[in-house]
């Protein structure tokens, strides 16, 4: 999507007239060699995104990669190597490391998620809940984690929460209403709607026309009896403060997926170093 201009962006906001420290103490032509170590165990990403930047930098950059994107790390692996200009490797350092080290640690708390609901059908799901402007990089390393992305914006899917159905005057006229809008303005999107309690539940299921319910906030059983009263007639997702003590039951409550909003806005940067060799 725009890849491309966030490392431009990046390259803006860190380099600026030039990476003065390199270009003062370091000869024009020298040629150096470093490698990305590993410092904690986890899952590695933004390998891909790390040759782009390097590449972009100085396209007479060798860069060798050792390990893929989503392969598992532990401390004192070695992800590539990167050779070529002293002065450009330096310049692209921190930029390769601050997307790697985000998206590390997104992948990883992702897969941690996805290994809590292992042997059951259930997929883990990420939210909107992104950084402004890294949303598509954040959503890529959940994908590499073992997880799957929601909608990517307000654009790509209908989402009817809480709030929609309050301004529209109600469940009926919000489902009714939007389907409408799609048919006069030839839209092919799938239609998900939020249900806070049973009762809601019971008037979405009156009016049909849906595609995905999200059941927000519900308590065990009333996920269960959701669950049954829905009968696969429609994709079930279940939200609102699943935690990693929560999430197995919530998912052993038979529904389709689990979204959570902590792997994109609650995790903590993987430990990854560039280091001269």
């Amino acid at each position: 999507m725009y890849t491309d201009e966030l490392i431009e962006i990046a390259i803006k906001e860190d380099i600026g007239d030039g990476d003065h420290t390199s270009l003062a103490c370091i000869p024009k032509n020298a040629i150096g060699k470093a490698h990305l170590l590993v410092k904690e165990v986890g899952i590695i990403a933004g390998v891909e995104l790390a040759e782009k930047i390097f590449k972009r930098i100085d396209s007479n950059l060798i860069f060798n990669k050792l390990m893929n994107d989503g392969s598992q790390i532990k401390k004192g692996d070695i992800v590539f190597t990167i050779e070529g200009n002293r002065q450009s490797i330096l310049q692209a350092e921190r930029l390769a490391l601050n997307f790697m080290q985000r998206m590390s640690g997104i992948a990883t708390t992702t897969s941690y998620y996805v290994s809590l609901v292992d042997g059951l059908n259930t997929k883990i799901l990420d939210t909107r809940k992104t950084t402004p402007g890294l949303r598509e990089i954040e959503k890529l390393a959940v994908k590499i984690g073992g997880g799957q992305n929601h909608r990517i914006g307000l654009y790509d899917m209908i989402m009817i929460k809480d709030n929609h159905i309050d301004y529209a005057g109600g469940i009926e006229k919000a489902i009714k209403t939007t389907v409408e809008y799609l048919k006069t303005n030839n839209k092919q999107l799938k239609i998900e709607i939020e249900a806070r309690d049973l009762d809601e539940l019971n008037q979405i299921l009156n009016v049909g026309m849906v595609d995905r319910i999200m059941l927000d906030n519900f308590s065990y059983e009333d996920l269960k009896t959701a669950v049954k009263l829905i009968d696969k007639k429609y994709e079930t997702e279940a939200s609102g403060g699943i935690t990693d003590k929560t999430i197995r039951n919530y998912a052993e409550c038979g529904v389709d997926f689990i979204s959570v909003g902590a792997l994109t806005h609650q995790i903590k940067s993987l430990d990854l170093s560039l280091k001269a060799i």
